[in-house]
C-alpha cells in the first residue's frame, strides 16, 4: 500500500492522540463512530468501529500501559492492546461505561493518568480506575461545561478551563487512597481567556517529574506554572511566560498576529538533536556547522521549546531552560531562531496561514529517524503530518530543507458507496450513503510519493442522495443526477468547496441507469460537453453542458448552465443494465466517423445475458445523438448480477448468484475465463484497466479482498488459463469494514473505499503477495515488482527460443526454422554467463521469418501441412542441428537458468530439443504430421502428475491419422509404454482412433488384449475377454480359461464358452448373462458377453454410458464390425459429433466427418464452428465458447487437407472467401495473442486464398477442379460415382474444350453427392 485516508478526522480539541508506547510512535484519531491507529510511517495499525452510530467525540492515549480511551456524549470505552507477544498488535475493547451527567453539545474531555485512571470531564469532573471493572473514585460538580480538563502524569493534579474562561482551575490530590480520594482547588488568574492548557510531557512517563504546566492565551502570551510549597501547602506559581504576540511584531512593522503557537517537549527536541549528531558525523566529522553547534549547546540544557508562527511565515522559537527549578532567580528563557520561509507560510502546502481554520497541534521525535513530526490536525476534515530536522528548521541561513508536508490524512466520516474516476484516472469523485461528496486528485508527478497520494481537492455541500456521478475535465467540474429530485445538477469543483453552476429538471420514463460522457464533436471545444442517460426502458435523454473558459481564466464561471440537447431510444430489448466502459489501452482517436473503429462508450447487457458495446456520435446540426452497436455476444448467463466492460472490448459478467465470474472477448465473440467462487465469497465490483501496451487487468471485489486477474498468453498446448490471479489485496487486518468500492487510477493505482476509508495501493508489489511463483519476475532493489511489468511478462511476444514459439513453429511445419534457432541457441548458451541478457531473437534476422524463398519444391510441403516455407538453407558445417547439438544445449540447461524461461519452461525446452534431434534422425522416414504427433506425446508425458487431464488432445489425434508414418508412430508408443502397452496406455494415446489401416487396428487389438490378460500375476481372462470377443477369437479365451484354475467361475465359464453362438439358444443365454452382470455393475464383462450374443450395439452402449469411454466403444465397433460398420457411423454420427458440437471441438469434428467419408465437411469444420454445421437436440454448452477450443492450428491442418482430395475441395470451395478471410485474421490474431506475432505476421502475409471458380456443376456446387492454383497439385479424386480412389496429375492451365453439341445426363451418383448425400 502506497498512501492511505484514514477517514475524515472529527472536527474535536480531543480528536487526535499521539503517544510513544513499547519502543513505537503511535497516533489515533476519530473518524466518524470509528477509531484509526495509525504507526509513525502512517501505516493503518487497525481500526475500529464503535457499535453506536453516534460520532466520537474525544480519544486519549495511555503511554504507560497502551490503553486507549475514547467517548461519544453519552458512553466511554477503554480498549486494552493484545497480541504484542505474537507480534500481531491490536487493540480489543476492554470496558464500557457510561459518562455521569452528559452535557448536551458539549463534548466531553477525557484524560489518562497514572494507575490507569480516566479523569472524565463533562459539567463535572469524574475521575475513574479502569483497573478491573471501571470505578468512579471522585466526582466534582462544575458550575459550566468543561472546555478541557487534563490529569497530570502523575496524577497529582487537575487542571479545566470552561468557554471563554480566564480563571483556570487546578486540582491538587490530597490521598490517593482508592476508597478515599479528595482534592483541594485554586484558581490561576490570566487577563486574557485562556484558548489551550498542557502539561509537559516527562522524559520517561514511568519516572516522576516535576509538573510543569503551559496556557496559551487570547493575548499571545504563553505562560508556565509551576508548583511551590507555600505556608499554606503547594500552590502554583508564573514560573516565567513569552510575549510571542510582542516578538513577532519586532521584526517587519507589519501587524503580524500569531496563527500557530506549540510547544516541543524537552525530551523529543534532545532527540532530534542527538539524531542530526550523529548523521552529521556520519557523513563528515571534519565538517563545522555553527547552527548545530547552536542547538547542541542548548540540547544540552534539557530545554523546552515554544514556537509561534504568523501570518507571513515568520518563525519564532524560544527555550525554557531549567524549567521547574526550585531558585527564586529569574526564569532562563532566551530565544534561539527567527527565521522565515515560504515553505513555513504555505505549511508546505498544506494550509496557507493567512487562511488559517482553528487547528489542533500535536508534536513528537521519531526515534529511528529523528525528525520532528509536527501534526496539525485541522478543523477542515485534515490532518497533515509535517516533519522537519531541527537543524534546518532553526537554521538562520535560507534552505528549502526547513519543513515538508508527509501526508495527509483525510477521508469520509460516513461509509464510502460509490467512487467514480475520470477518464484519464486523475480525478476520483467517491462518496457516502449520506450524500457526502468529495473530488479527490491523483497528482502527476515524477516523486513517486506524491504520484501515490490522493489530495482532496474539492467538498461537494450536498445533502440529496446521488443517484448518478460523472466526472468532467479532470475532476474540476462535475454532474450529478438527482433521481427523487429529477433533476441533473453541474457543480464547480475548482475550489475547496463546490458551487453550483446549473441544473435541469427532467421527466423520463424509466429507472436512470448511468451518465455517460458522450465523445466531443469539435475536440478543440472544451468548454461543451454532452451527457447521456439511459433508462431501464431504452429511453434516453442527452443535456448539453456548458462549461466556463477555464483555460483562458482559471476561475471564471461566465457562461455556464445544462440544458436539455435530445431525446433517444435505444434499440436494446429487455434492457437490464446499461454503464460506461473502463478507459483502457491507449488513448483513442477521433475520427468523427460512427463505425465499428469508433471508441466504445458504454456497455449493456440484458436479462437473457446478452452484453452488447456502443458508441455515439453527436450531430450539431441536427441537434440529435447517432447510436450504434460495435459488437455484441450472447454469454449464456440470466439475469447477470454485474458486468463491466473496457474500451479494448472485453467484458466481464458475474451470474445471479454473484459466485460466479466469467470474462469474455466481445469483440471475438470468445469466453476467456471462467471461475466460480465459494458461497460465501459474494463478488461485488468488477474494475478494469490496461497497461500502455493494452494489456488487460480485472480487479474482482470481494467483501473483504480484491483480487487482481490478468490476461495471460493463450496456451493451447499445455491448456493454460487465459487469465490468472497475479495479486491478491486483504484488508481483513486494517479494517473490520467491508469494502464499498474500487476503482483504477491512471497510472495502475487501486483505490479502494471500505468504511469512511481509502486506500491507494500503487504498482510495487512485494514478493511474499506474489500468487504465481513459478514465473520468474525481474525484482526491484527493495525486493518488489511492478505490476505492469509483471503483466507485460506474461503477455507480449515471446522469445524465440520459447518452448511455445517453436512448438507453434513445428506445427506451422517450420522445423527448418526450429533447428535454426536450436543452432542458434546453441552457440549462445556455449558462452552465456549467468545473469547476463539474453537477446529474444539470438541474433536471427526478422526476416528469415516470414520470408519465403523459391528454393525448396512445394509439393511435398503441401502434403506434410506446412502453409509456409521457411526458406533456410541447410548448411552442412557446424550450423547443422544434430543430436549432439542437442545433448550440449540439454547440458547447458541443466546447469544455468534462462531469465526469460520459468523452470517448467526450461523442462519443455529441454524436451522439445530432445523432440527435435529424434525427428531429425527419422528425417527421411517421418513426415511433419508424425513429427507433430511425437512432440505432443513428449510433452503429454512432461504434464503427467501436474494435470488432471492425461489423454491426448484431438488435435494430436489428427496429426497421427493424417500422417503417412504411422508404422513410426506405432513403435514410438508402444517404446514410451516400455512395450507393455495396456488399453489405458492405447486410450491415452488415443491410438485406435489415428491408425487408418483395420489390420494395423486389429493387430494393436490383440497386443492390448494379450497385455491386459497378463497384467496381473494371477492372470485372470476376466480382464481380457472384452478384447479378445471383440476380436472374434473366442477360441483363444477358452484356450485362457482352461488355464485358469484358481478361477472359481473357470468351470461354468469353459462349459458355456464351449457352445455355438451362432444358434440363438446360446445367444440368447449369453444375452441373459450380460443383463446378469449389468446388474451386477460388471460393465466391461457385460459388454463382452453381448459381443458373444453378437450384439454389437449394446456392448457399445456400455462402453458409452456405463463405462464413459468413447474411445473403446469406437475401437470395439471398428475391430469387430469394421471401418464401413453401421454401429461405427452411428457412433460418430449421434455421439461424437453432438459432443463435438456441444464443446465447441472442431478437431473432433474434423476427425469424425473424415471416419464418415464426409471429407468436405470435415474441412468445413475446421473454419466453422460445429454447431453451426449440424443439428443437434441440445444447446452448446458455455464451455463450448471458451478460447481453448479455438487454435491456430486449425490453419495449419486447413490448409493441409483442403487440396488434398476433390472432397475437401469441394468443402473449401463452401468456405467463401469473407469467412475464409476472417478466419486468417482471426488465427493471426491468437498468434498475437499467444506472443508468436512472427508466425502471425508470416500467415497473413504468406497465406494464399483459393481461387474463386465460375464454373459450376449441376446442382449448383463448384468444379473443384478448377479451385487449384497451383502450377501442379497432386490431388486424390475421391469422388462416390467412381466407386474407387485413383490419383490424377491436374497439370497447369488448358486451353477450355469446346462445350458439347448434345446433352450429356450426369451420373446419379454425381446427383447425390451434389446435394450431401
Amino acid at each position: 500500500m502506497s498512501a492511505v485516508l484514514p477517514g475524515k478526522p472529527q472536527s474535536r480539541p480531543q480528536g487526535l492522540a499521539v503517544g510513544y508506547w513499547d519502543k513505537r510512535h503511535l497516533n489515533v484519531y476519530v473518524t466518524g463512530n470509528a477509531l484509526t491507529i495509525l504507526d509513525d510511517i502512517g501505516a493503518i495499525v487497525q481500526t475500529i468501529y464503535d457499535d453506536d452510530e453516534q460520532p466520537l467525540d474525544a480519544v486519549v492515549f495511555d503511554e504507560l500501559t497502551g490503553k486507549i480511551a475514547s467517548c461519544t456524549s453519552s458512553v466511554v470505552r477503554v480498549y486494552k492492546p493484545l497480541g504484542l507477544q505474537e507480534n500481531a498488535l491490536k487493540w480489543a475493547l476492554e470496558s464500557t461505561f457510561d459518562i455521569p451527567n452528559p452535557a448536551s453539545g458539549t463534548p466531553c474531555a477525557l484524560s489518562w493518568g497514572s494507575s490507569e485512571e480516566l479523569l472524565v470531564a463533562t459539567t463535572s469532573l469524574s475521575l475513574f480506575t479502569t483497573k478491573g471493572s471501571p470505578e468512579c473514585i471522585w466526582q466534582k460538580q462544575l458550575p459550566n461545561p468543561v472546555k478541557s480538563a487534563l490529569l497530570s502524569y502523575d496524577s497529582a493534579f487537575i487542571v479545566s478551563i470552561g468557554h471563554y474562561d480566564r480563571l483556570p482551575k487546578v486540582w491538587r490530590r490530597l490521598a490517593y487512597g482508592r476508597d478515599e480520594v479528595r482534592f483541594d482547588m485554586s484558581y490561576l488568574r490570566h487577563p486574557g481567556i485562556v484558548a489551550t492548557i498542557r502539561w509537559r510531557k516527562p522524559f520517561h512517563v514511568e519516572q516522576a517529574a516535576e509538573n510543569v504546566l503551559y496556557t496559551f492565551s487570547t493575548d499571545s502570551t504563553v505562560r508556565i506554572w509551576t508548583p511551590s510549597d507555600a505556608s499554606e501547602g503547594k500552590s502554583w506559581r508564573l514560573w516565567g511566560h513569552v510575549d510571542i504576540g510582542a516578538s513577532l511584531k519586532d521584526g517587519p512593522p507589519l501587524a503580524h498576529d500569531v496563527q500557530l503557537a506549540f510547544i516541543i517537549d524537552g525530551r523529543d527536541f534532545t532527540a532530534s538533536v542527538e539524531r542530526v549528531v550523529q548523521d552529521q558525523m556520519a557523513d563528515d566529522a571534519s565538517t563545522d556547522d555553527v547552527a548545530l553547534d547552536h542547538l547542541v549547546a542548548i540540547a544540552r540544557r534539557n530545554p523546552e521549546i515554544c514556537v509561534a508562527v504568523d501570518s507571513y511565515g515568520l518563525v519564532s522559537a524560544w527555550a525554557f531552560e531549567d524549567v521547574g527549578s526550585s531558585s527564586n532567580g529569574s526564569p532562563s528563557i532566551f530565544t534561539i531562531a527567527k527565521v522565515k520561509s515560504r515553505q513555513v507560510d504555505l505549511l508546505g502546502g498544506f494550509l496557507s496561514l493567512k487562511d488559517l481554520p482553528h487547528v489542533e497541534v500535536q508534536t513528537y521525535c521519531d526515534k529511528h529517524t529523528g525528525r520532528l513530526h509536527i501534526l496539525l490536525h485541522s478543523f477542515d476534515g485534515r490532518i497533515g503530518v509535517l516533519t522537519a530536522n531541527v537543524a534546518d528548521l532553526f537554521d538562520p541561513t535560507t534552505n528549502n530543507h526547513r519543513l515538508s508536508l508527509d501526508t495527509v490524512w483525510s477521508g469520509h466520516s460516513k461509509s464510502i458507496r460509490k467512487m467514480v474516476r475520470n477518464f484519464s484516472g486523475r480525478a476520483v469523485v467517491s462518496r457516502t450513503g449520506g450524500g457526502e461528496s468529495i473530488v479527490w486528485k491523483h497528482p502527476v508527478s515524477s516523486n513517486r510519493a506524491s504520484r501515490s497520494n490522493l489530495t482532496r481537492q474539492c467538498v461537494v455541500p450536498n445533502k440529496s442522495r446521488v443517484h448518478r456521478i460523472c466526472v468532467l475535465r479532470k475532476g474540476r467540474f462535475v454532474v450529478f443526477l438527482y433521481e427523487d429530485e429529477k433533476q441533473v445538477v453541474l457543480w464547480d469543483c475548482r475550489s475547496r468547496t463546490a458551487t453550483l453552476l446549473g441544473k435541469c429538471q427532467y421527466e423520463v420514463e424509466g429507472k436512470p441507469l448511468c451518465l455517460i460522457i458522450l465523445p466531443r464533436p469539435q475536440v478543440k471545444d472544451y468548454a461543451t460537453a454532452h451527457i447521456a442517460t439511459v433508462t431501464s426502458l431504452g429511453k434516453g435523454i442527452v443535456w448539453e453542458v456548458k462549461l466556463p473558459p477555464y483555460f483562458e481564466d482559471p476561475m471564471s464561471v461566465r457562461g455556464t448552465g445544462v440544458n436539455e440537447f435530445c431525446r433517444f431510444e435505444l434499440e436494446a430489448d429487455s434492457l437490464s443494465y446499461m454503464l460506461p466502459v473502463d478507459p483502457a489501452g491507449s488513448a483513442p482517436v477521433e475520427h468523427g466517423f460512427l463505425d465499428v473503429f469508433a471508441r466504445d462508450i458504454a456497455i449493456s447487457y440484458t436479462h437473457e445475458g446478452r452484453v452488447e458495446f456502443w458508441t455515439a456520435r453527436v450531430n450539431l446540426a441536427k441537434r440529435s445523438v447517432e447510436w450504434l452497436s460495435t459488437c455484441s455476444t450472447e454469454t449464456g448467463l440470466s439475469d447477470p448480477a454485474l458486468v463491466s466492460g473496457s474500451m479494448l472490448r472485453k467484458a466481464s459478467v458475474v451470474d445471479s448468484t454473484r459466485s460466479q465470474v466469467t470474462i469474455w472477448d466481445i469483440g471475438g465473440t470468445r469466453l476467456e475465463f471462467s471461475e466460480d467462487y465459494t458461497a460465501h465469497e459474494v463478488v461485488q465490483d468488477l474494475d478494469w484497466t490496461s497497461t500502455p501496451d493494452s494489456q488487460s487487468i480485472l480487479a474482482v471485489g470481494f467483501q473483504y479482498r480484491v483480487l487482481l486477474l490478468s490476461q495471460m498468453r493463450f496456451d493451447y498446448l499445455n491448456k493454460g488459463p487465459a487469465w490468472s490471479a497475479i495479486r491478491e489485496i486483504s484488508i481483513r487486518e486494517l479494517t473490520p469494514h467491508p469494502i464499498g468500492d474500487s476503482t483504477w487510477l491512471g497510472d495502475g493505482h487501486l483505490v479502494i473505499g471500505a468504511g469512511n476509508q481509502m486506500f491507494v495501493y500503487d504498482r510495487n508489489v512485494a514478493s511474499c503477495d506474489q500468487l504465481l511463483s513459478s514465473i520468474r519476475l525481474p525484482q526491484k532493489k527493495d525486493g518488489t515488482w511492478d505490476l505492469f511489468d509483471a503483466v507485460q511478462r506474461f503477455n507480449g511476444p515471446l522469445p524465440v527460443f520459447h518452448p511455445q514459439f517453436l512448438s507453434q513453429c513445428i506445427l506451422a511445419g517450420k522445423s527448418n526454422l526450429v533447428r535454426r534457432i536450436l543452432v542458434s541457441l546453441h552457440k549462445t548458451l556455449k558462452y552465456y554467463i549467468q545473469g547476463e541478457p539474453l537477446d529474444d531473437y539470438l541474433g536471427i534476422d526478422l526476416e528469415e521469418f516470414f520470408i519465403q524463398t523459391e528454393q525448396r519444391t512445394r509439393t511435398s510441403e503441401k502434403i506434410n501441412g506446412s502453409y509456409l516455407d521457411s526458406g533456410l538453407d541447410e548448411d552442412e558445417d557446424d550450423d547443422t542441428f544434430t543430436e549432439q547439438t542437442a545433448a550440449s544445449i540439454n547440458e547447458k540447461l541443466l546447469k544455468i537458468s534462462i531469465p526469460q524461461l520459468s523452470g517448467h519452461e526450461q523442462m519443455q525446452l529441454a524436451d522439445i530439443t530432445e523432440c527435435s534431434a529424434t525427428v531429425e534422425r527419422h528425417r527421411r522416414s517421418m513426415d511433419e504430421n508424425a513429427a507433430r504427433f511425437m512432440l505432443f506425446v513428449r510433452q503429454n508425458a512432461l504434464r503427467k502428475g501436474q494435470a488432471n487431464d492425461l489423454h491426448l488432445s484431438w488435435r494430436e489425434v489428427n496429426w497421427a491419422y493424417h500422417s503417412t508414418s504411422q508404422d513410426i508412430l506405432v513403435d514410438f508408443v508402444s517404446r514410451q509404454n516400455h512395450g507393455n502397452m495396456l488399453w489405458s496406455n492405447a486410450r491415452e494415446n488415443g491410438l485406435f482412433m489415428w491408425l487408418t489401416d483395420i489390420n494395423t487396428v486389429r493387430a494393436q487389438f490383440e497386443i492390448i488384449a494379450r497385455n491386459e490378460y497378463t497384467r496381473d500375476e494371477d492372470k485372470n481372462p476376466v480382464g481380457c475377454s472384452l478384447y479378445y470377443l471383440a476380436l472374434r477369437k473366442k477360441t483363444v479365451l477358452q484356450g485362457l480359461w482352461r488355464m485358469a484354475l484358481a478361477n472359481k467361475e473357470q468351470i461354468a465359464t469353459q462349459r458355456l464358452l464351449a457352445n455355438n453362438f451362432a444358434d440363438p439358444k446360446w445367444k440368447t443365454t449369453a444375452l441373459k448373462n450380460a443383463y446378469a452382470l449389468l446388474s451386477k455393475r460388471r460393465f466391461e464383462y457385460a459388454a463382452a458377453f453381448f459381443l458373444l450374443a453378437d450384439n454389437l450395439e449394446s456392448a457399445v452402449d456400455i462402453c458409452l454410458h456405463q463405462l464413459k469411454d468413447i474411445q473403446l466403444a469406437i475401437a470395439i465397433a471398428r475391430v469387430y464390425g469394421g471401418d464401413e460398420s453401421p454401429v461405427l457411423r452411428k457412433i460418430l454420427h449421434d455421439e461424437v459429433l453432438p459432443l463435438a458440437a456441444q464443446e465447441g471441438n472442431r478437431w473432433l469434428a474434423s476427425w469424425a466427418f473424415w471416419m464418415l467419408g464426409r471429407k468436405d465437411m470435415a474441412v468445413r469444420a475446421l473454419v466453422t464452428p460445429v454447431y453451426d454445421l449440424i443439428e443437434t437436440p441440445c444447446s452448446p454448452d458455455i464451455k463450448s465458447r471458451l478460447f481453448l477450443t479455438d487454435d491456430p492450428a486449425l490453419v495449419v491442418l486447413y490448409s493441409q487437407l483442403r487440396q488434398q482430395t476433390l472432397q475437401t475441395l469441394r468443402g473449401a470451395s463452401k468456405v467463401t472467401p469473407k469467412v475464409e478471410w476472417g478466419f486468417v485474421l482471426h488465427s493471426a490474431k491468437l498468434y498475437d495473442r499467444m506472443g508468436c506475432d512472427l508466425l502471425g505476421l508470416d500467415l497473413v502475409r504468406n497465406w494464399e486464398f483459393q481461387q474463386m471458380s465460375t464454373i459450376t456443376q449441376i446442382g449448383g456446387n463448384v468444379n473443384p477442379l478448377q479451385l487449384l492454383r497451383r502450377r501442379s497439385s497432386l490431388v486424390v479424386d475421391d469422388r462416390p460415382a467412381l466407386g474407387i480412389e485413383r490419383k490424377i496429375m491436374i497439370e497447369g492451365p488448358k486451353k477450355p474444350k469446346a462445350a458439347p453439341t448434345t446433352f450429356q445426363e450426369p451420373d446419379a451418383g454425381s446427383l447425390l453427392d451434389s446435394f450431401g448425400f
